[in-house]
């Protein structure tokens, strides 16, 4: 009674204090430096700036590039720790909702994998075309996929084999050319930032630096 129909707010809390919890316990054992805490807000708040940006144009969002660029060069909970904030600031922009929980997860998932593939290699960093393949895998099938299942949970009360196949096809445009913008952000952005951000590490020794 006391959510009074809002119990996603009190679901988006518990993903953000679970995501956090792992977050800063992994980071305690080599007691973190602030600055490592700083980057990582940094790198959170141009994704959600860049997601707020295009809310014209909702199936054109930077935001996974940017969450995967995280991912790739901070860490498995750095990367899904700005997917989750990514979406859950943002979404006081573009509505808080059912549906916020599950972005957070979504874009959760595409920063932690981003981590467990690219992390401390930097020979698969510099792949553009690997980098950009798995910029579109991630946000057509493990975000896109992930959203269309959401929305036959939150518009059926009875969902079917027929309405889950009726929203991956309805959603498949929408999916796609969220994958393509992914691609042309990585393969413009992701090098520069790349550099910057291990620039960064090496000069004030945080994280762990890219391995050949």
């Amino acid at each position: 009674m006391f959510l009074d129909g809002r119990q996603y707010y009190l679901i988006s809390f518990v993903i953000i204090a679970l995501a956090v919890f792992t977050f800063i316990f992994s980071f305690e054992r080599r007691k973190p430096k602030a600055r490592e805490i700083v980057v990582l807000a940094v790198m959170t708040t141009i994704a959600i700036v860049s997601r707020i940006m295009f809310f014209m144009i909702p199936e054109m969002k930077p935001s996974a590039a940017i969450i995967i660029i995280t991912g790739a060069m901070l860490g498995k909970q750095a990367g899904f720790l700005s997917g989750v904030l990514t979406a859950f600031f943002s979404d006081f922009v573009f509505g808080q909702g059912p549906w916020t929980p599950w972005q957070m997860i979504g874009f959760g998932l595409v920063g932690l994998g981003a981590a467990i593939i690219f992390y401390g290699r930097e020979t698969l960093c510099e792949n553009r075309v690997l980098l950009c393949m798995y910029g579109f895998l991630s946000t057509t099938l493990i975000y896109g996929l992930l959203m269309d299942t959401a929305t036959v949970f939150m518009s059926v009360d009875e969902p079917t084999k027929a309405a889950f196949v009726d929203a991956y096809f309805a959603g498949l445009i929408i999916n796609v050319i969220h994958g393509i913008t992914t691609i042309v952000v990585l393969w413009f952005l992701s090098q520069p930032m790349f550099h910057k951000l291990e620039r960064i590490k090496i000069k004030y020794g945080m994280y762990y630096q890219m391995k050949s």
